[in-house]
């Protein structure tokens, strides 16, 4: 989680303009988090949109897939085609989405007040914050999980100085033995990123470290 967290927390709660998210400053059950991804028409988050958002929640070891949380969403600005060519969704599939001013409030009511995971999850908070500022006067308070900085630390926490290193999505899921399924994809990319989670919190309690000549075997997950 990231460090100040707990001051920013109190600052937050004061800045609240609407008390009808205080439930976001609110705790959620020990051991649960939340999987989340965005996918947006570029890569500005000052001038850059939403179209899809997708939350996963996690449950100790636990991924809760039939519970999860996915809308597309009608941007407020063009979809640019590079980001067209990464997710592959045009003007045409969110034509008809809600406005974010709609996703947003079901959304903060999915989270709640538990953690965040993602995957350079600072990007899509960001894309996101935007919006939460202009609903209730705060940036989202949630404690955040960056899934990358855990791989980084079970896979090159004890490597010598000038080993490469390679943080990428395509290599993390494949030493954790993730299946890798529509990337880019918001819902898919959530449910990735929570199954990276339990497999990085998995060989943390074990005292487990990834080996830098990695294994390809698939591990199992529980998903409900």
């Amino acid at each position: 989680m990231r460090a100040g967290w707990l001051p920013s927390l109190l600052r937050g709660r004061a800045r609240l303009r609407d008390p009808a998210y205080r439930f976001l400053f609110e705790p959620g059950p020990p051991g649960e988090a939340v999987a989340i991804d965005c996918e947006t028409t570029g890569l500005n988050p000052r001038r850059d949109d939403v179209v899809s958002v997708a939350a996963v929640p996690i449950r100790g070891a636990r991924i809760l897939a039939s519970r999860r949380f996915q809308a597309f969403v009608r941007p407020q600005v063009r979809l640019k085609p590079d980001a067209i060519k990464v997710h592959g969704l045009r003007e045409a599939d969110v034509a008809a989405a809600r406005p974010i001013d709609a996703v947003l409030p079901d959304l903060l009511r999915f989270i709640g007040g538990r953690p965040l995971v993602g995957y350079y999850l600072d990007f899509d908070v960001a894309m996101l914050d935007r919006h939460v500022r202009r609903l209730v006067g705060i940036r989202l308070p949630n404690p955040r999980i960056e899934v990358s900085a855990l791989y980084y630390e079970r896979k090159y926490g004890d490597a010598p100085p000038g080993t490469q290193v390679d943080l990428g999505f395509a290599a993390m899921v494949a030493d954790l033995g993730v299946p890798m399924l529509d990337q880019h994809d918001a819902y898919s990319d959530a449910l990735m990123t929570a199954m990276a989670y339990v497999a990085l919190g998995d060989l943390a309690e074990r005292g487990v470290r990834i080996p830098r000549q990695p294994s390809r075997a698939l591990q199992r997950f529980e998903i409900g």
